[in-house]
């Protein structure tokens, strides 16, 4: 039987390539035959097929690299590029866990072909999209790269704003609609993944904002955090032939943290400091 999990003869851009998942990725897929494009602001410490520098800030950036990447084949894309909150303005973190991310598959999806396949790096964090459609709707409406950066700065002190899970509620939605859109009229497949709290580089930033007790706290029904390499594998089987007819899905890879509070076996409160149950 043949293995569809191979990545043989196909050319992959990974981006965020140096570190975490998006190295995870590079490495594993590498593995099991991909040619691999890195995408990220410092070259990668491993054998890759290329480097090419992106600030993913950059919208002409980014469309410099896409124009420069498709002049061969491209069968796939992994977005694995994030930026945490609190440390980084929030006009950043949105535009490179979102707006940078949706831009990136508009544009690149016009040079695939159809069965070619794009998976994405969002968040448990952004669980909750289903209670911010008002607050999700009129951003997402807005396809313009500088103009959707404008209507962050504008809403960036609201009550209800935080970046980071904005901006992964914003990419699963973007993923869950993409099987009506990008892969009915291309016939690309989009995916992505939700982790939860994962042991890479940007975890330190996560609990600095957040706080060690909101960690020690958060639902772990497998008894600890996931490693880069775990979420890779999801990641790899995504954008594989072997998930050849799955497309428009998010898959919570967090050990059935979300799925728990989302269907009411896991208290959600018991996240919370004592003082605010």
């Amino acid at each position: 039987m043949e293995n569809l999990f191979r990545y043989d003869g196909k050319r992959v851009l990974i981006t965020g390539a140096s570190s975490g998942m998006g190295e995870a990725t590079a490495r594993l897929v590498h593995s099991l035959g991909a040619e691999v494009v890195a995408l990220d602001v410092q070259a990668p410490h491993y054998d890759f097929a290329e480097f090419i520098a992106l600030d993913l800030r950059d919208c002409a950036a980014i469309d410099t690299v896409i124009e420069d990447v498709t002049q061969s084949r491209v069968h796939n894309l992994f977005y694995c590029a994030g930026l945490p909150g609190g440390k980084f303005p929030a006009v950043d973190v949105v535009t490179v866990n979102f707006i940078s991310q949706r831009h990136m598959i508009n544009r690149l999806v016009a040079h695939m072909q159809r069965g070619d396949a794009i998976a994405s790096v969002s968040s448990g964090a952004g669980m909750g999209y289903s209670f911010f459609g008002e607050n999700l709707d009129p951003f997402l409406k807005i396809t313009d790269f500088t103009a959707a950066q404008e209507w962050v700065l504008a809403q960036q002190s609201a009550d209800w704003f935080e970046p980071y899970s904005f901006s992964k509620m914003c990419s699963i939605v973007f993923a869950l609609r993409s099987g009506g859109t990008i892969t009915t009229a291309t016939g690309v497949r989009v995916n992505c993944i939700a982790p939860g709290p994962t042991d890479t580089a940007m975890m330190p930033a996560f609990i600095e904002q957040t706080s060690e007790a909101f960690f020690e706290r958060y639902p772990k029904p497998i008894g600890r955090n996931s490693t880069a390499e775990e979420q890779a594998w999801p990641l790899a089987f995504l954008n594989s032939d072997a998930a050849s007819y799955i497309s428009g899905e998010n898959l919570y890879t967090d050990g059935g943290a979300c799925s728990g509070v989302l269907n009411g076996s896991i208290d959600a409160a018991a996240m919370l400091p004592d003082d605010m149950q």
